[in-house]
């Protein structure tokens, strides 16, 4: 049974590898990692002040709290966490932890947030901020918004649902990837990427997708998209038209019509690339 604390924390190390706790309304002034080593805590209504307050700790669950924007850094090297209904207002947390669940919860600050994470689960989240999800490893993702560039660099495993990413070259380098029913606005998305599918998408980017190996569009929307596809192997089912198609590296492309069609033998096999409008009209 835990024991329930109801306290203002001053100092480094307040409850240093503390077991077994139900803090209620607490809060943690100044001083560095107050719970860090800390383990099976259930924390309600309480505010965070200081940096590095959950480092190293595992089996946590924290409800309808706030990390103020001097908490950074906040929850790092951590096992099996939970977030419900929390505002986050501090950069450079979530790094390297594993089974982390976020529900309901609010990230203004999300700059170089959520790296090196694995079994990640997040639902109902807002960020804003550059760099958020890098190099993150099985993630799952619905109801998520992100204003912000770079997101998730160099993830794998990743299956996004329902959600709006306003995000300049967002999916570089990553593997294994799947958006569903999204809306994603930025330049240069998903270069240097492998195995990954955009189902019933609005997509909106300046020489977006290229570089792509194995990348496929079902039913997606491609809007104010120019020079899309460069050196990419791809299938794309797409609806209304395409702004222009540059130099797809193989793979086949329909939509209701192009404006421009660029297919250079110098730089690709043209006889790769299969481009037919939607009425079976076989343009290369």
């Amino acid at each position: 049974m835990k024991k329930e604390i109801r306290q203002v924390y001053i100092g480094e190390r307040a409850l240093f590898a503390s077991r077994d706790l139900h803090l209620i309304e607490a809060t943690f002034e100044d001083g560095e990692s107050p719970l860090k080593e800390s383990s099976n805590l259930l924390i309600d209504d309480s505010l965070f002040r200081w940096k590095y307050p959950l480092w190293y700790t595992s089996d946590v669950t924290v409800n309808n709290s706030t990390f103020f924007d001097t908490a950074r850094a906040g929850i790092w090297y951590a096992n099996n966490v939970t977030l419900n209904n929390c505002t986050v207002d501090a950069p450079k947390n979530f790094r390297r932890c594993n089974r982390l669940t976020l529900s309901n919860v609010t990230i203004p600050n999300a700059a170089e947030t959520l790296w090196n994470c694995q079994n990640v689960k997040l639902t109902n989240v807002c960020a804003n901020g550059q760099y958020f999800g890098m190099n993150c490893k099985n993630v799952e993702v619905e109801n998520f918004t992100l204003t912000g560039d770079y997101c998730f660099d160099g993830a794998e495993n990743l299956t996004i649902r329902n959600s709006k990413l306003l995000s300049k070259d967002s999916f570089w380098n990553s593997r294994n990837v799947t958006v569903y029913d999204s809306f994603i606005s930025g330049e240069y998305l998903c270069w240097n990427s492998e195995n990954v599918t955009f189902v019933n998408c609005t997509i909106e980017s300046l020489q977006g997708l290229c570089y792509v190996k194995n990348l496929k569009l079902v039913g997606c929307k491609l809007i104010n998209t120019t020079r899309a596809f460069e050196y990419s192997t791809v299938d794309a089912d797409i609806i209304g038209k395409v702004d222009s198609v540059v130099n797809p590296s193989s793979g086949r492309i329909v939509a209701d019509g192009y404006d421009s069609i660029t297919l250079d033998d110098k730089y690709v096999d043209s006889t790769k690339a299969e481009i037919v409008v939607r009425n079976g009209k076989r343009i290369q």
